[in-house]
Protein backbone atom coordinates (compact mmCIF):
# COMPACT_ATOMS: atom_id res chain seq x y z
CA UNK A 1 0.00 0.00 0.00
CA UNK A 2 1.63 3.62 -1.43
CA UNK A 3 0.80 6.68 0.84
CA UNK A 4 0.73 9.93 -0.67
CA UNK A 5 -0.11 13.71 -0.02
CA UNK A 6 -1.07 16.23 -2.32
CA UNK A 7 0.88 19.44 -3.50
CA UNK A 8 2.74 21.39 -0.71
CA UNK A 9 5.06 19.65 1.87
CA UNK A 10 5.33 21.52 5.36
CA UNK A 11 8.67 22.15 6.79
CA UNK A 12 10.97 21.10 3.72
CA UNK A 13 12.78 24.41 2.22
CA UNK A 14 12.97 25.46 -1.02
CA UNK A 15 9.28 23.73 -1.69
CA UNK A 16 7.30 26.82 -2.07
CA UNK A 17 5.58 27.75 -5.09
CA UNK A 18 4.99 31.71 -6.75
CA UNK A 19 2.49 32.88 -8.73
CA UNK A 20 1.55 36.84 -9.93
CA UNK A 21 -0.88 38.84 -11.42
CA UNK A 22 -2.21 38.10 -14.76
CA UNK A 23 -1.97 41.74 -15.88
CA UNK A 24 1.89 41.72 -14.85
CA UNK A 25 2.40 38.25 -16.67
CA UNK A 26 4.91 38.82 -19.44
CA UNK A 27 6.89 36.79 -21.05
CA UNK A 28 9.91 37.09 -18.86
CA UNK A 29 8.23 36.86 -15.63
CA UNK A 30 6.09 33.47 -16.62
CA UNK A 31 9.30 32.06 -17.74
CA UNK A 32 11.26 32.77 -14.29
CA UNK A 33 7.95 31.91 -12.44
CA UNK A 34 7.93 28.54 -14.22
CA UNK A 35 11.70 28.01 -13.51
CA UNK A 36 11.54 28.78 -9.87
CA UNK A 37 8.24 26.45 -9.52
CA UNK A 38 9.56 23.49 -11.52
CA UNK A 39 12.56 23.97 -8.82
CA UNK A 40 10.68 23.55 -5.97
CA UNK A 41 8.70 20.46 -7.33
CA UNK A 42 12.10 18.71 -8.04
CA UNK A 43 12.86 19.70 -4.16
CA UNK A 44 9.43 18.41 -3.10
CA UNK A 45 10.20 14.84 -5.25
CA UNK A 46 13.64 14.41 -4.01
CA UNK A 47 12.20 14.88 -0.37
CA UNK A 48 9.32 12.20 -1.12
CA UNK A 49 12.12 9.89 -2.47
CA UNK A 50 14.06 10.35 0.55
CA UNK A 51 11.02 10.01 3.03
CA UNK A 52 9.79 6.61 1.01
CA UNK A 53 6.88 8.87 -0.25
CA UNK A 54 5.86 7.06 -3.43
CA UNK A 55 1.88 9.12 -4.34
CA UNK A 56 2.39 12.43 -4.57
CA UNK A 57 0.09 15.13 -6.21
CA UNK A 58 1.44 17.50 -7.82
CA UNK A 59 0.10 21.31 -7.95
CA UNK A 60 -1.90 22.55 -10.59
CA UNK A 61 -0.04 25.87 -10.26
CA UNK A 62 3.22 25.28 -11.32
CA UNK A 63 2.93 26.68 -14.78
CA UNK A 64 1.33 30.16 -13.89
CA UNK A 65 -1.85 30.59 -16.12
CA UNK A 66 -0.84 27.15 -17.78
CA UNK A 67 -3.88 26.79 -19.17
CA UNK A 68 -5.00 30.43 -19.65
CA UNK A 69 -4.06 32.42 -23.41
CA UNK A 70 -2.35 34.39 -20.56
CA UNK A 71 0.70 32.28 -20.88
CA UNK A 72 1.42 31.79 -24.43
CA UNK A 73 5.25 30.37 -23.58
CA UNK A 74 6.50 27.09 -24.93
CA UNK A 75 6.84 26.37 -21.51
CA UNK A 76 7.87 23.04 -21.98
CA UNK A 77 10.58 23.54 -24.80
CA UNK A 78 11.76 26.31 -22.62
CA UNK A 79 12.02 24.13 -19.54
CA UNK A 80 12.78 20.92 -21.27
CA UNK A 81 15.92 19.74 -19.00
CA UNK A 82 14.34 20.94 -15.65
CA UNK A 83 11.54 18.66 -16.50
CA UNK A 84 13.41 15.61 -17.97
CA UNK A 85 15.38 15.81 -14.42
CA UNK A 86 12.36 15.61 -12.41
CA UNK A 87 10.80 13.04 -14.37
CA UNK A 88 13.66 10.87 -14.30
CA UNK A 89 14.14 11.25 -10.23
CA UNK A 90 9.87 10.58 -9.87
CA UNK A 91 11.09 7.25 -12.05
CA UNK A 92 13.97 6.42 -10.02
CA UNK A 93 11.93 6.92 -7.27
CA UNK A 94 9.17 4.81 -8.39
CA UNK A 95 6.86 7.43 -7.62
CA UNK A 96 3.74 7.81 -8.76
CA UNK A 97 2.53 11.11 -9.38
CA UNK A 98 -0.99 12.64 -10.03
CA UNK A 99 -2.85 15.93 -10.82
CA UNK A 100 -6.19 17.35 -9.36
CA UNK A 101 -7.98 20.24 -11.56
CA UNK A 102 -9.69 22.82 -9.45
CA UNK A 103 -13.28 23.58 -8.76
CA UNK A 104 -13.57 25.55 -11.85
CA UNK A 105 -12.65 22.48 -14.22
CA UNK A 106 -16.61 21.95 -15.08
CA UNK A 107 -16.84 19.24 -18.17
CA UNK A 108 -20.15 18.37 -17.71
CA UNK A 109 -21.49 22.58 -17.42
CA UNK A 110 -24.42 23.66 -20.32
CA UNK A 111 -22.47 26.40 -21.01
CA UNK A 112 -19.82 25.46 -23.75
CA UNK A 113 -17.34 28.27 -22.96
CA UNK A 114 -17.27 26.56 -19.44
CA UNK A 115 -16.47 23.51 -21.13
CA UNK A 116 -13.46 24.58 -23.91
CA UNK A 117 -11.78 26.29 -20.51
CA UNK A 118 -12.32 22.70 -18.53
CA UNK A 119 -11.24 21.18 -21.84
CA UNK A 120 -8.23 23.66 -22.35
CA UNK A 121 -7.66 23.01 -18.70
CA UNK A 122 -7.28 19.18 -18.89
CA UNK A 123 -4.70 19.34 -22.03
CA UNK A 124 -2.38 21.69 -19.82
CA UNK A 125 -2.36 18.95 -17.28
CA UNK A 126 -2.05 16.17 -19.21
CA UNK A 127 0.81 18.06 -21.78
CA UNK A 128 2.69 18.90 -17.75
CA UNK A 129 2.26 14.90 -17.03
CA UNK A 130 3.90 13.94 -20.46
CA UNK A 131 6.55 16.65 -20.51
CA UNK A 132 7.81 14.79 -16.82
CA UNK A 133 7.87 11.19 -19.51
CA UNK A 134 4.84 9.67 -17.13
CA UNK A 135 2.67 7.17 -18.51
CA UNK A 136 -0.97 6.73 -18.21
CA UNK A 137 -0.87 5.40 -14.40
CA UNK A 138 -0.46 9.13 -13.68
CA UNK A 139 -3.84 10.52 -12.99
CA UNK A 140 -5.93 13.43 -13.66
CA UNK A 141 -8.55 13.39 -10.90
CA UNK A 142 -11.89 14.98 -11.57
CA UNK A 143 -15.63 16.08 -9.73
CA UNK A 144 -17.83 15.12 -11.81
CA UNK A 145 -19.37 19.01 -12.00
CA UNK A 146 -23.06 20.54 -11.13
CA UNK A 147 -26.15 19.20 -11.68
CA UNK A 148 -28.12 21.94 -13.25
CA UNK A 149 -31.44 20.81 -11.92
CA UNK A 150 -31.80 17.46 -13.29
CA UNK A 151 -28.47 14.57 -12.08
CA UNK A 152 -29.41 12.09 -15.01
CA UNK A 153 -28.81 14.71 -17.98
CA UNK A 154 -25.81 16.00 -16.05
CA UNK A 155 -24.25 12.58 -15.57
CA UNK A 156 -25.08 12.31 -19.92
CA UNK A 157 -23.15 15.09 -20.61
CA UNK A 158 -20.56 14.68 -18.78
CA UNK A 159 -20.39 11.32 -20.53
CA UNK A 160 -20.80 12.90 -23.92
CA UNK A 161 -18.26 15.60 -23.34
CA UNK A 162 -15.54 12.91 -21.94
CA UNK A 163 -16.19 10.80 -25.52
CA UNK A 164 -15.05 14.57 -27.25
CA UNK A 165 -11.50 14.38 -25.46
CA UNK A 166 -8.55 13.30 -26.70
CA UNK A 167 -7.29 10.05 -26.38
CA UNK A 168 -4.46 11.46 -23.96
CA UNK A 169 -6.27 13.25 -21.79
CA UNK A 170 -9.06 10.26 -21.99
CA UNK A 171 -6.23 7.73 -20.73
CA UNK A 172 -5.51 9.89 -18.07
CA UNK A 173 -8.72 11.12 -16.39
CA UNK A 174 -10.70 9.52 -13.41
CA UNK A 175 -13.50 10.61 -11.55
CA UNK A 176 -14.27 11.04 -7.68
CA UNK A 177 -17.57 11.05 -5.89
CA UNK A 178 -17.94 14.75 -4.09
CA UNK A 179 -19.66 15.42 -1.06
CA UNK A 180 -22.48 17.12 -1.91
CA UNK A 181 -24.18 15.64 -5.26
CA UNK A 182 -22.76 13.18 -7.23
CA UNK A 183 -22.45 9.70 -4.92
CA UNK A 184 -20.15 7.06 -5.70
CA UNK A 185 -22.72 5.19 -7.19
CA UNK A 186 -23.66 8.08 -9.45
CA UNK A 187 -19.64 7.95 -10.15
CA UNK A 188 -19.87 3.81 -11.39
CA UNK A 189 -23.00 4.61 -13.39
CA UNK A 190 -21.25 7.18 -14.74
CA UNK A 191 -18.28 4.53 -15.72
CA UNK A 192 -20.46 2.29 -16.97
CA UNK A 193 -21.45 4.77 -19.76
CA UNK A 194 -17.66 5.71 -20.69
CA UNK A 195 -15.63 3.36 -18.88
CA UNK A 196 -14.28 6.17 -16.53
CA UNK A 197 -11.93 4.88 -13.31
CA UNK A 198 -13.31 5.71 -10.37
CA UNK A 199 -11.64 7.12 -7.24
CA UNK A 200 -13.74 6.58 -3.84
CA UNK A 201 -13.53 9.19 -1.65
CA UNK A 202 -14.48 8.38 2.01
CA UNK A 203 -15.10 11.61 3.76
CA UNK A 204 -17.13 12.88 0.66
CA UNK A 205 -19.07 9.72 1.05
CA UNK A 206 -19.51 9.96 4.49
CA UNK A 207 -21.44 12.85 4.06
CA UNK A 208 -22.85 11.94 0.62
CA UNK A 209 -24.12 8.74 0.45
CA UNK A 210 -26.55 7.03 -2.26
CA UNK A 211 -30.17 7.16 -1.91
CA UNK A 212 -31.98 4.21 -1.16
CA UNK A 213 -30.06 2.05 1.18
CA UNK A 214 -31.92 0.10 3.61
CA UNK A 215 -30.73 -0.91 7.31
CA UNK A 216 -26.94 -0.10 7.99
CA UNK A 217 -24.93 1.52 5.41
CA UNK A 218 -22.48 -0.42 3.60
CA UNK A 219 -18.65 -0.61 5.14
CA UNK A 220 -16.05 1.73 2.76
CA UNK A 221 -14.23 -1.41 2.04
CA UNK A 222 -17.55 -2.38 -0.28
CA UNK A 223 -17.59 0.25 -2.10
CA UNK A 224 -13.71 0.23 -2.34
CA UNK A 225 -14.08 -3.07 -4.00
CA UNK A 226 -17.06 -1.64 -6.42
CA UNK A 227 -14.90 1.18 -7.80
CA UNK A 228 -11.73 -1.56 -8.01
CA UNK A 229 -13.33 -3.12 -10.36
CA UNK A 230 -13.53 -0.01 -12.58
CA UNK A 231 -9.52 0.26 -12.83
CA UNK A 232 -7.83 -2.00 -16.04
CA UNK A 233 -4.55 -2.94 -15.65
CA UNK A 234 -3.36 -0.17 -18.37
CA UNK A 235 -4.67 2.59 -15.14
CA UNK A 236 -2.24 1.52 -13.04
CA UNK A 237 -3.00 0.45 -9.10
CA UNK A 238 -6.06 1.31 -7.73
CA UNK A 239 -6.40 5.07 -5.93
CA UNK A 240 -8.74 6.34 -3.65
CA UNK A 241 -8.48 9.60 -1.29
CA UNK A 242 -8.46 9.27 1.95
CA UNK A 243 -9.47 11.87 5.02
CA UNK A 244 -10.68 12.33 8.19
CA UNK A 245 -13.71 15.01 9.20
CA UNK A 246 -11.86 17.91 10.97
CA UNK A 247 -13.30 18.45 14.47
CA UNK A 248 -15.70 21.40 15.01
CA UNK A 249 -15.61 22.77 11.58
CA UNK A 250 -17.85 22.72 8.54
CA UNK A 251 -18.60 19.16 7.44
CA UNK A 252 -16.28 18.05 4.74
CA UNK A 253 -13.41 19.77 6.34
CA UNK A 254 -10.22 18.38 6.07
CA UNK A 255 -8.16 17.30 9.64
CA UNK A 256 -5.11 19.36 10.31
CA UNK A 257 -3.57 15.78 10.74
CA UNK A 258 -4.37 11.97 10.17
CA UNK A 259 -5.60 10.16 13.50
CA UNK A 260 -3.18 7.06 12.83
CA UNK A 261 -4.92 4.80 15.00
CA UNK A 262 -7.95 5.63 13.39
CA UNK A 263 -6.35 5.69 9.96
CA UNK A 264 -5.00 2.05 10.41
CA UNK A 265 -8.35 0.74 11.28
CA UNK A 266 -9.60 2.18 8.33
CA UNK A 267 -7.22 0.36 6.02
CA UNK A 268 -7.55 -2.92 7.66
CA UNK A 269 -9.21 -5.42 5.23
CA UNK A 270 -8.82 -3.26 2.14
CA UNK A 271 -6.24 -4.61 -0.32
CA UNK A 272 -2.78 -3.79 0.11
CA UNK A 273 -2.31 -3.23 -3.65
CA UNK A 274 -3.84 0.12 -3.09
CA UNK A 275 -2.73 3.83 -3.41
CA UNK A 276 -4.14 6.28 -0.73
CA UNK A 277 -3.94 9.33 -1.17
CA UNK A 278 -4.49 11.56 2.08
CA UNK A 279 -5.95 14.81 2.27
CA UNK A 280 -5.34 17.00 5.17
CA UNK A 281 -3.14 19.63 6.41
CA UNK A 282 0.07 18.63 7.47
CA UNK A 283 0.46 16.84 4.05
CA UNK A 284 3.93 15.07 4.38
CA UNK A 285 3.99 14.96 7.93
CA UNK A 286 0.65 12.81 8.35
CA UNK A 287 1.98 10.93 4.82
CA UNK A 288 4.88 10.05 6.81
CA UNK A 289 3.31 9.35 9.83
CA UNK A 290 1.20 6.89 8.58
CA UNK A 291 3.66 5.09 5.96
CA UNK A 292 5.41 4.21 9.23
CA UNK A 293 2.37 3.20 11.42
CA UNK A 294 1.48 0.77 8.46
CA UNK A 295 5.31 -1.25 8.86
CA UNK A 296 5.12 -3.81 10.86
CA UNK A 297 8.14 -3.29 12.10
CA UNK A 298 11.05 -0.79 11.00
CA UNK A 299 14.61 0.43 12.53
CA UNK A 300 13.81 2.77 15.58
CA UNK A 301 15.98 5.51 13.90
CA UNK A 302 13.12 6.44 11.89
CA UNK A 303 10.89 7.20 14.98
CA UNK A 304 13.95 8.69 16.78
CA UNK A 305 14.38 11.04 13.46
CA UNK A 306 10.59 11.73 13.70
CA UNK A 307 10.78 12.76 17.49
CA UNK A 308 14.22 14.87 16.34
CA UNK A 309 11.72 16.84 14.48
CA UNK A 310 8.57 16.96 16.93
CA UNK A 311 9.84 16.99 20.14
CA UNK A 312 10.27 20.88 20.67
CA UNK A 313 6.61 21.22 19.63
CA UNK A 314 6.13 18.61 22.14
CA UNK A 315 7.72 20.11 24.71
CA UNK A 316 6.18 23.53 24.48
CA UNK A 317 2.58 21.83 24.84
CA UNK A 318 3.18 18.94 26.99
CA UNK A 319 6.08 18.47 28.87
CA UNK A 320 4.93 14.72 30.47
CA UNK A 321 4.61 13.39 27.00
CA UNK A 322 7.56 14.72 26.05
CA UNK A 323 9.67 12.57 28.96
CA UNK A 324 7.10 10.01 28.00
CA UNK A 325 7.73 9.82 24.98
CA UNK A 326 11.87 10.12 25.79
CA UNK A 327 11.02 6.76 28.07
CA UNK A 328 9.28 4.98 24.95
CA UNK A 329 12.37 5.30 22.57
CA UNK A 330 14.24 3.73 24.79
CA UNK A 331 13.82 0.17 23.82
CA UNK A 332 16.15 0.07 20.71
CA UNK A 333 14.77 -3.02 19.28
CA UNK A 334 11.09 -2.07 19.10
CA UNK A 335 8.68 -0.60 16.76
CA UNK A 336 6.29 1.75 19.14
CA UNK A 337 4.76 3.68 15.63
CA UNK A 338 1.46 4.03 16.78
CA UNK A 339 1.97 4.71 20.42
CA UNK A 340 4.93 7.07 19.67
CA UNK A 341 2.29 9.20 17.44
CA UNK A 342 -0.38 8.80 19.31
CA UNK A 343 1.46 10.49 22.47
CA UNK A 344 2.45 13.33 19.71
CA UNK A 345 -1.29 13.40 18.52
CA UNK A 346 -2.27 14.18 22.36
CA UNK A 347 0.52 16.45 22.58
CA UNK A 348 -1.06 18.55 19.52
CA UNK A 349 -4.62 19.24 21.07
CA UNK A 350 -2.98 20.72 23.55
CA UNK A 351 -3.24 24.36 23.87
CA UNK A 352 0.69 26.49 24.04
CA UNK A 353 1.16 27.56 27.48
CA UNK A 354 3.38 30.55 28.29
CA UNK A 355 5.93 28.33 31.03
CA UNK A 356 5.93 25.77 28.26
CA UNK A 357 6.85 28.14 25.52
CA UNK A 358 9.44 29.56 27.49
CA UNK A 359 11.27 26.26 28.63
CA UNK A 360 11.18 25.10 24.43
CA UNK A 361 12.98 28.12 23.81
CA UNK A 362 15.34 28.08 26.39
CA UNK A 363 15.57 24.18 25.31
CA UNK A 364 16.32 25.62 21.68
CA UNK A 365 18.49 27.80 22.70
CA UNK A 366 21.06 25.85 24.43
CA UNK A 367 22.08 24.27 20.97
CA UNK A 368 22.38 27.97 19.98
CA UNK A 369 23.74 30.15 23.11
CA UNK A 370 27.31 28.58 23.24
CA UNK A 371 28.07 30.21 19.64
CA UNK A 372 25.88 33.44 19.81
CA UNK A 373 26.97 36.73 19.25
CA UNK A 374 26.92 39.33 21.88
CA UNK A 375 24.68 41.13 20.07
CA UNK A 376 22.34 38.27 19.71
CA UNK A 377 22.51 36.73 23.65
CA UNK A 378 20.64 40.28 25.11
CA UNK A 379 18.16 39.87 21.84
CA UNK A 380 17.16 36.38 22.92
CA UNK A 381 16.61 37.63 26.31
CA UNK A 382 14.27 40.31 25.18
CA UNK A 383 12.36 37.86 22.85
CA UNK A 384 12.31 35.59 25.49
CA UNK A 385 11.24 38.14 27.99
CA UNK A 386 8.30 39.48 25.70
CA UNK A 387 7.09 35.94 25.01
CA UNK A 388 6.73 35.46 28.71
CA UNK A 389 4.96 39.19 29.09
CA UNK A 390 3.02 38.57 25.70
CA UNK A 391 1.10 35.28 27.27
CA UNK A 392 3.43 32.87 25.41
CA UNK A 393 3.57 34.33 22.22
CA UNK A 394 6.03 32.89 20.26
CA UNK A 395 6.25 34.60 16.55
CA UNK A 396 9.21 36.79 16.64
CA UNK A 397 10.86 34.71 19.41
CA UNK A 398 10.58 31.44 17.23
CA UNK A 399 11.84 33.67 13.90
CA UNK A 400 15.20 34.23 15.75
CA UNK A 401 15.67 31.10 16.85
CA UNK A 402 15.74 29.97 13.43
CA UNK A 403 17.78 32.70 11.54
CA UNK A 404 20.14 31.94 14.13
CA UNK A 405 19.95 28.83 13.89
CA UNK A 406 20.62 29.25 9.71
CA UNK A 407 23.55 30.98 11.08
CA UNK A 408 24.80 28.80 12.94
CA UNK A 409 24.06 25.92 10.57
CA UNK A 410 22.57 23.48 13.18
CA UNK A 411 20.31 20.90 10.88
CA UNK A 412 18.86 19.98 13.77
CA UNK A 413 16.74 22.77 14.88
CA UNK A 414 16.78 24.08 11.69
CA UNK A 415 14.91 20.68 10.53
CA UNK A 416 12.50 20.62 13.87
CA UNK A 417 8.89 21.73 12.81
CA UNK A 418 8.96 23.95 15.56
CA UNK A 419 10.97 26.31 13.67
CA UNK A 420 10.02 24.90 10.26
CA UNK A 421 6.38 25.60 10.35
CA UNK A 422 6.93 29.42 10.11
CA UNK A 423 8.63 28.70 6.57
Amino acid sequence: MNIGYACLAIGVPGTRFSSCRQELADAARLDAISAQNLQALENLVAYNAIRGIRLFRISSDIIPFGSSPVNQQPWAGQHAAQLARIGALIRSAGMRVSMHPGQYTVLNSPDQDVVERAVADLVYHDRLLAALGTGRTSKIVLHIGGVYGNKQAALERFARQYERLGDAVRSRLVIENDERIFTVADALLLHRLVQVPVVFDNLHHALNRPDGACGAPEPDRTWVAACRATWQAADGTQKIHYAQQAAGKRPGAHSETIEAARFVADMTGLPDDLDVMLEVKDKNLSAVKCINCLSPAGPITLLEQEWARYKYEVLETAPDIYLAIRQLLKDKQAWPALPFYALVEEAQRRPVLAGHAINAAQQAWGYLGRQASERDKPQFARLLKRCRDDAGKTGPLKRFLLKTARTQQQPYLEQSLYLTRLL
